[in-house]
């Protein structure tokens, strides 16, 4: 039996009617689906210490009372982040956020891994003159930025002020000075003229190393872009730490072994990053200073510390940078994940700057309307965990400027000329710390360990 005209008709209004309203249901569910997963975001942080993850948690519930988007802090320690980011990005399971250093972060900008065109609009948005240009430089790639800086620290020489006064020594800002003075204070095994890291299984020691032959003017590249370590500027580094290797403790030396010594007050000089601010002040009870309890004095150390930034030589001038960033990922929700990273460049910056304030200088300087914001607040906040007090208190105003002053200057192998990716490969490969221990052992001459490091980079980059 046929259906009337009438009949038809109103079958097919009410078959437009029940896909319409289907469709928008659809529609609905799927943009409350995707509204639910907006409102949480993840965020990898290798800032992984009880007080510190405390210190994250709570920026992560201030955030979501004033944005709505949950984020959920894990903890990756960082000599596993690589390999965490690695298998996560296999299977396409990417935090949104990663807070990471400088020495992975353009291996995965080009390996696809971080978003630059995110990056890029957050530095846009909080205003790229607020950042330390240095810092930004190092990661600087075709599509903008491959990351947001967001603290960080210099490599710093100290040295024995009282020991140099007594002696009459000069400030050891160069290498003939360290030289010298390296020579004239040492005396062991009560005190060692030079600690340097000796250790070929340790990324501090390519740290040191790094620093001394930035400083002589040895860089990864040649005017030409191609990798060329094989020169006279990298035999003069390496005969110079050689030379500091005579007033160094036997043995394969590591951050640990020149910390204690020196807290200890058996090395006039070694080189470390400003989180030995901290145990060098006093203020930790689990980390005694000998040179005070000798004298008496709390402070005594901190006092009669000298710190020198830049070492200088006839090749060159420079100051080893560690940064660290704030990298959106390929698989992030961009959104509510650069909501994220412009709150902990804004309201939550200082409260995350002053979860080890030593170590996490300020890279946004201030705001627009206020161009030293973060550096004004950074020198008012305390560090310490038994006590607490101000750095300027212990160090002096000279000595925290010359610590900030010193971040639009951080230097890297590499990192400005692009080759961020290659030196994740150097430092996961080791292999120039292994190459310098053959070297200090008397394997290899310095043209031989020259030519050795030049090639075995050259075969990395292949």
């Amino acid at each position: 039996m046929q259906r009337s005209l009438g009949e038809k008709n109103r079958f097919k209004k009410w078959t437009s009617a029940f896909w319409g309203m289907f469709i928008l249901l659809v529609c609905l569910t799927t943009g409350l689906n995707a509204l639910a997963a907006a409102s949480e975001i993840s965020f990898w942080t290798t800032e992984v210490e009880k007080d510190r993850l405390t210190v994250q948690k709570n920026l992560a519930r201030d955030f979501e009372k004033k944005s709505g988007i949950k984020v959920k802090i894990i903890p990756v320690q960082e000599n596993r982040l690589n390999q965490r980011v690695t298998a996560a990005f296999a299977a396409r399971k990417l935090p949104d956020v990663m807070y990471h250093p400088l020495d992975y972060t353009m291996g995965w900008a080009e390996s696809g891994i971080l978003n630059p065109k995110a990056a890029e609009e957050v530095i846009t948005k909080l205003d790229k003159a607020t950042f330390a240009q240095g810092p930004l430089e190092m990661v600087k790639t075709q599509k903008g930025h491959a990351a947001i800086p967001l603290d960080g620290w210099g490599q710093l020489l100290l040295y024995r002020k009282d020991l140099f006064k007594e002696k009459n020594l000069d400030r050891p800002d160069s290498w003939d000075k360290i030289l010298k003075a390296a020579k004239a204070l040492h005396n062991p095994p009560l005190l060692w003229g030079f600690e340097v890291a000796t250790d070929p299984g340790q990324a501090y020691t390519q740290q040191v190393f790094e620093h001394i032959a930035l400083s002589g003017g040895v860089r990864l590249l040649d005017k030409s872009g191609r990798i060329d370590l094989n020169t006279k500027a990298m035999i003069n580094a390496l005969d110079f730490y050689k030379e500091l290797a005579q007033f160094t403790p036997p043995g394969n030396l590591y951050w640990l072994h020149t910390r204690m010594d020196y807290l200890s007050g058996r090395a006039a000089m070694i080189v470390w990053s400003p989180f030995i601010l901290d145990e060098l002040s006093g203020l930790r009870r689990d980390q005694p200073v000998a040179p005070d309890l000798a004298q008496g004095k709390p402070g005594f150390l901190a006092k009669n510390t000298g710190f020198v930034t830049s070492i200088q030589s006839s090749g060159g001038k420079a100051q080893y940078g560690m940064v660290n960033y704030l990298g959106i990922t390929a698989d992030a929700q961009t959104k509510p994940a650069r909501a994220w990273v412009e709150y902990l460049l804004q309201e939550g910056y200082t409260k995350w700057l002053a979860m080890a304030p030593e170590g996490k200088l300020p890279l946004r300087k201030g705001t627009p309307q206020d161009a030293d914001a973060f550096i004004k607040a950074w020198k008012e906040l305390e560090f310490g965990v038994t006590r607490r007090a101000k750095i300027s208190s212990f160090y002096g105003p000279e000595t925290v400027s010359a610590i900030l002053k010193g971040a639009d200057d951080f230097d890297r192998w590499g990192f400005k000329a692009g080759k961020g990716y290659l030196m994740a490969q150097i430092y996961g490969s080791k292999l120039i710390a292994r190459v310098l221990k053959q070297f200090l052992d008397g394997e290899l001459t310095a043209p031989q360990a020259a030519a050795l490091m030049d090639q075995k980079v050259k075969e990395l980059n292949k």
